[in-house]
Formats: C-alpha cells, structure tokens, sequence
C-alpha cells in the first residue's frame, strides 16, 4: 500500500494530491492514508501537507529503497524481489539463509550499511553508509567448476553499471576487484553450496565505494582503497548504479546460460588490468611469480613462469608495482 502511495505521489510530481483523491484510489480511509504518508516520511521522504489542498511530494531519500530500485528497472528475473535493510551483519549471510529457504532466484538482498562485511580469504571488508553493499540470489544450471567464470561475469557487469552511472571506467583485477588506478573501489564475493554435478545456489556479494569520503580511508586502507566520490568528487545516483548492475548482469548471465561465457570474457579482458602484467600469485603455502597472460574457458589464471604456464583457479594476486 505504501509503495503504491508512493507511487501516485510521484505521478503527481510537484502537485498536491487530495486526501480525498489518495483515499478513493487506494481504496483505503483517510486516516489510512495519513498513516502511510508518516511512514513514508519515517523512511525519509519529504512530503508537504496543507489542509486544503492534500499532499505533496518534495524530496526522496538517498536511500536504496525497493521502490526506488523498481522505478525504471527493466529486468525479468533479478531485483524482482528486494529485502532491504539499514544495517545488517552481512548482505551475504541473508542471501544464503533466504537461498536455503528456498527464496527465488534473481532476489537481492541491499543494505546502507553492513557490520560484519566480508571480502575474500575472510577479509574484514569496511562497509560504511554511503556504500552499496548487495547480494544477488542465482540457481544457474551449471557445473561447480563455472560458478569462478559467474563471479568474472558479475565484475564485467559492475564495470559497465559504474560507467552508465558515472562515466568513470575502473579496471578488473583477476579475479574479483576493481580498481581506480592502483586503488580497490569494489569487490565481489561469490558462495556457493553445490552437489558433485550440479549447483543448487549461489550467491554474489558486491561491495562497492560509492559515496564514502576520503577520510574513512585510513589504517591499511590508506593508500590501498578509495571510493567514487573520491576520486571524482561526484555523488553517486546509488539507485541508478544498481539498476544499471541488475540490468547488465542479467544480459550477461542469460547470455552465458545460453552460449557458454566466451562474449563475457571477451568484455573481462578489455577492461583487465591483470592481463599482460607481472604477478605474484600466493595459494596455500605457495608463491608463484610470473606474466599473467591470459584466462582460460572456466575464468581461471594463465600465468607464464620460467617453468611454463601455470593455471590458477583460486588465488591472491598482487600486481607488482
């Protein structure tokens, strides 16, 4: 009932709408309507009210509300479904309790703010308002061993959604951040719970910088992490990065379900900044240095060593400086 008040207010963009009109279109009482109409100032939205003349929406929050999501969202499958939160433990951790309850996929779950983020190899990842901190619930019909090329797709789409929001390009470092310069703005984790064949969920997690300021980067993230409106001094649209992210990943994904990930791949290595350059990969208790020449069919590492090429699925790559 709120988002289709909401919904008529914005309709009426600059307008008062009558009490009267609101309650005969809602099918609800006025005193129903008034109620709504706190709530969604509760949420932070900026509605005037005169006694003659009804209400009028001024402002909307800098929120990533469902509703503000689902205007102009044009997607089939993902972001159909929204939970939100202001502050949650980990974006992660509900998707994959809502995914073993059986929520459907393409559901996401977003928060303003997360308390127990987490990047790969169980890095606290710092998740402060003004981010946006997004899981994304999949049930592909894939093997185990394509779910690493998923979490390059996503990092392609996260590519293209921050350049339709901002004009700012960040590069693709193998297997899962991007950067701005030397510099980490986002980050993906992928889990995922499968059998021997088949995959029965996965969930993407995406943290990305988006509107924090400069000076929270400090301790080890000074100088190793930076944001979008650090390096551009612009506010970012969050509402319209996540629609464009939702949209983009659900091209690339059916696209992947129905010609395998040879086009997504392509796109990886024109916005990689792995490629091409000199690595250090460190997996287990082994370091391996060497060129980084390219991905194979599954997403995985090509590096040239003095031995040969050496194939990484998982691992922590540095770029040497």
């Amino acid at each position: 009932m709120k988002d289709t008040l909401l919904a008529v207010l914005k309709d009426n963009a600059g307008k008062y709408v009558s009490g009267e009109k609101l309650s005969r279109e809602l099918g609800v009482s006025r005193t129903a309507v008034w109620k709504h109409i706190g709530s969604l100032r509760d949420d932070g939205y900026v509605v005037e009210s005169s006694p003659r003349r009804g209400y009028k929406l001024v402002s909307v929050p800098d929120l990533l509300m469902p509703a503000e999501i689902w205007e102009g969202l044009h997607t089939t499958v993902l972001g159909k479904q929204i939970h939100y939160s202001a502050e949650i433990d980990s974006t992660n951790r509900l998707a994959r309790q809502l995914a073993i309850d059986g929520e459907p996929e393409g559901s996401v779950v977003l928060a303003e703010q997360q308390r127990t983020g987490r990047g790969r190899m169980g890095r606290e990842w710092s998740s402060p308002t003004g981010g946006i901190w997004m899981s994304v619930i999949l049930r592909p019909e894939l093997a185990p061993y394509q779910v690493q090329a998923l979490t390059l797709t996503a990092a392609v789409a996260a590519v293209e959604a921050t350049y339709n929001a901002t004009g700012v390009t960040p590069g693709i470092k193998w297997p899962n951040d991007l950067l701005l310069g030397k510099k980490k703005v986002a980050g993906i984790l992928t889990e995922v719970s499968a059998e021997m064949e088949r995959v029965n969920y996965l969930v993407l997690g995406i943290g990305l910088n988006a509107n924090i300021p400069a000076k929270l980067f400090h301790g080890q993230l000074l100088g190793e992490a930076t944001s979008l409106l650090a390096e551009t001094g612009i506010l970012v649209e969050r509402t319209h990065w996540v629609r464009s992210f939702l949209e983009t990943l659900e091209r690339y994904y059916f696209l992947v379900l129905q010609e395998g990930f040879a086009a997504v791949f392509d796109s990886w290595r024109r916005y990689s900044v792995t490629l091409g350059q000199p690595v250090t990969v460190r997996i287990a208790d082994r370091v391996v240095t060497g060129i980084a020449t390219d991905i194979d069919s599954n997403g995985a590492l090509q590096v040239k060593t003095d031995d040969g090429i050496e194939t990484f699925m998982a691992g922590e790559v540095s770029l040497k400086k």
